[in-house]
């Protein structure tokens, strides 16, 4: 059951779309303070908080407070509150169990028993906010009912579960070549290579640097032909530039976000002085979108849009008072204070909260300012790439990811887990963060596998690929300054053939059970506690997930570990793919335990009367023979069934029952 309660006057985030009549009886569970701002619920003891997607620490997310508000801020370490996307849902199960989703597009707090333990409190930058209630039989059952409610999730096309290759600085046509020769060369299977910002000429969005790029179509027909297709990146910012046609276009159409007083709002991202599109204005949204027309006319079939939380390295007002300031401190001997002073100033150029309250949208209309509604502006850049590919591009699916989101951009594409750092801890947060994303309908989604930042290890990067077989984003992504981490930079290289190819293997269950999570408002990944509710130790368990009906996964998320302990819920098959090409499994009874896990084994767990198609080994998504696959099974009964899906790929028609089949063994395999 969903109930919906309105205080005051709501912006409308379209997050929601088909919302219930509000109610007039007062709103369950919470103590409603409108003083304050804030909604209290008192926790029991047990009580365990699920949700608010994309964040930082635990599953459980009682103990720590936490903030919705998109930010760039690549230090994701425990102190911080706030990631890239506000995701505002989230489910307690204790002595009462329900969802809450919090549709407000300003800034949210959510202090779950950290200044008072038994406290859940949330707390609004502005009171105009819808809040839904969700009851149901179980936790699975309010996720369900909250995915129905916000619509179906993004599909992307078959070769987006593929494995890409990505780095910040393939800065030309004949280095995305060498990358493509290597991988070829060792037999290790590619089927995208990613274009950071080094593609486009001096970072202008919609352009091709002609001296990098000469042939841009020609280059991507010749990996087309390699059966590799490549991935442009897109920023917020339109560079400031006369002549530039975007940027013209943009200023003379009013399609531009504005100081208060109606002068054109000047922010500095990686082209230096750039304007930001007023995403929110349904013609600024559709001018943007028809922008991606540039590079899909060129053969490109997919997109990832970044730097739009907005991410702001200084505005021009901002820049020239700091400057201002900086000729007070000339010649002065900085002490203590002083000098962090002095520091400081430098510092809070970026993403400064006073330039966040010094522009303006025109939401059709209705002229508001941006920190009211900030958590709106990547979606909604998202969004106008998803109508636009509908108006373009009707009958074929295109790859589309975020890394700013607000819940409803779910519709119109996935994303990825923020510029992360090639640390164990961040190997564990990408374990832990995919629950919660599904929880939120954002099925399409992983980390930066190796870490985006810092130096990887090939230890680090063989674990995380082991872990990111099983996620439906698989790249591996590397900041330019880092060490270089595509997997032919390292010794092992055998190893990580094999851990590759087996994705392609799983690929047939991994599509399957991605497009019937997308059709039925389920999720892929859950955690154990999800699905043994009575179970006391399943609901501490917070490395190891469920995928699908049929999988457990006990990833290594430590340095020099050769094994780990796991706990089975119940008695499940271990099923152990080893360097050699060959598998071994074994029966292991309910209860904890230690398993070994060599470096270069992949090891999962298949529960009882269970099986999943395996295909055979291949190069490319084209190239999988999903008809002829093989089962995996335990059967423990009588017989174990999948359900299977499959269609081509590309089109669009999802619900056509002709690709489902029933597979069935009563042997195991």
């Amino acid at each position: 059951m969903i109930s919906r309660y309105t205080y005051g006057n709501c912006i409308e985030t379209e997050a929601v779309l088909k919302k219930p009549e509000t109610e007039a009886v007062p709103l369950p569970f919470f103590a409603v303070d409108t003083k304050e701002m804030t909604l209290t619920y008192q926790m029991g003891e047990s009580d365990r908080v699920y949700g608010l997607g994309e964040n930082l620490r635990g599953i459980n997310k009682r103990g720590w407070i936490y903030v919705s508000k998109c930010t760039d801020d690549p230090e994701h370490m425990e102190d911080k509150r706030s990631l890239y996307a506000a995701h505002n849902f989230l489910v307690v199960d204790g002595q009462e169990t329900f969802g809450v989703f919090v549709d407000d597009p300003g800034i949210l707090s959510f202090d779950i028993g950290y200044t008072k333990s038994d406290e859940l409190k949330v707390k609004a930058s502005d009171w105009n906010l819808d809040v839904y209630v969700i009851t149901g039989t179980d936790v699975k059952d309010i996720v369900r009912q909250f995915r129905c409610l916000i619509g179906r999730s993004y599909i992307p096309p078959l070769w987006a579960f593929g494995y890409g290759q990505s780095r910040w600085g393939y800065e030309s046509e004949d280095d995305v070549r060498e990358v493509v020769k290597r991988y070829r060369d060792l037999d290790i299977p590619l089927d995208s290579v990613y274009l950071d910002i080094d593609y486009m000429e001096r970072y202008k969005d919609f352009t091709v640097n002609p001296k990098t790029f000469p042939n841009f179509p020609d280059f991507v027909k010749e990996m087309r032909e390699e059966h590799i297709h490549l991935v442009p990146i897109i920023d917020a910012g339109v560079k400031q530039e006369e002549g530039y046609p975007v940027y013209e276009e943009g200023m003379a159409k009013g399609y531009f976000c504005t100081k208060e007083d109606g002068t054109p709002f000047v922010a500095a991202v990686w082209p230096g002085k750039a304007m930001f599109p007023d995403m929110l204005n349904t013609g600024a949204r559709a001018w943007f979108g028809n922008q991606y027309r540039f590079l899909l006319e060129q053969g490109i079939e997919g997109f990832w849009n970044d730097m739009n939380e907005p991410s702001i390295f200084y505005t021009e007002d901002r820049l020239n008072e700091v400057m201002q300031k900086l000729e007070d401190y000339k010649g002065k001997n900085l002490d203590l204070h002083s000098f962090f002073e002095f520091q400081g100033l430098v510092s809070g150029l970026s993403n400064n909260e006073e330039d966040y309250q010094a522009f303006y949208h025109n939401m059709d209309g209705v002229r508001i300012r941006h920190d009211k509604v900030h958590n709106l502006y990547g979606y909604n850049m998202t969004r106008a790439a998803g109508e636009a590919f509908e108006r373009l591009e009707p009958e074929k699916r295109i790859l589309m990811f975020s890394r700013s989101s607000y819940i409803g951009m779910h519709r119109y594409g996935g994303v990825w887990q923020g510029d992360n750092k090639s640390w164990w801890s961040h190997l564990l947060l990408n374990v832990k963060m995919m629950p919660s994303l599904n929880m939120c309908g954002f099925l399409y989604t992983g980390a930066d596998i190796g870490g985006f930042g810092a130096d990887t290890t090939e230890e680090l990067l063989m674990r995380w690929l082991e872990f990111g077989i099983f996620t439906p984003l698989m790249r591996n992504h590397s900041a330019a300054g880092t060490r270089q981490q595509e997997v032919y930079q390292f010794e092992k290289t055998d190893g990580f053939r094999h851990v590759i190819r087996l994705r392609y293997r799983l690929i047939p269950y991994l599509y399957s059970e991605y497009i019937k999570a997308a059709l039925r408002d389920e999720m892929m990944f859950r955690p154990l506690s999800f699905d043994y509710p009575e179970d006391s130790y399943a609901s501490q368990v917070e490395d190891q997930l469920l995928l699908g009906n049929e999988l457990m996964l006990a990833p290594v998320c430590e340095q020099n570990a050769r094994g780990r302990y796991v706990y089975l819920p119940e008695e499940m098959k271990l099923v152990r793919f080893l360097q050699d090409g060959t598998m071994k499994t074994r029966i292991c009874p309910a209860g904890h335990q230690y398993i070994d896990v060599p470096l270069t084994d992949v090891v999962f767990f298949l529960r009882p009367d269970c099986c999943i198609p395996l295909a055979k080994p291949a190069q490319c998504t084209q190239e999988i023979d999903f008809e002829n696959v093989r089962l995996l099974s335990y059967v423990k009964g009588n017989m174990a069934s999948y359900e299977y899906y499959h269609d081509d790929g590309y089109g669009k028609d999802y619900d056509n029952p002709d690709h489902i089949s029933i597979l069935f063994t009563t042997e195991e395999g």
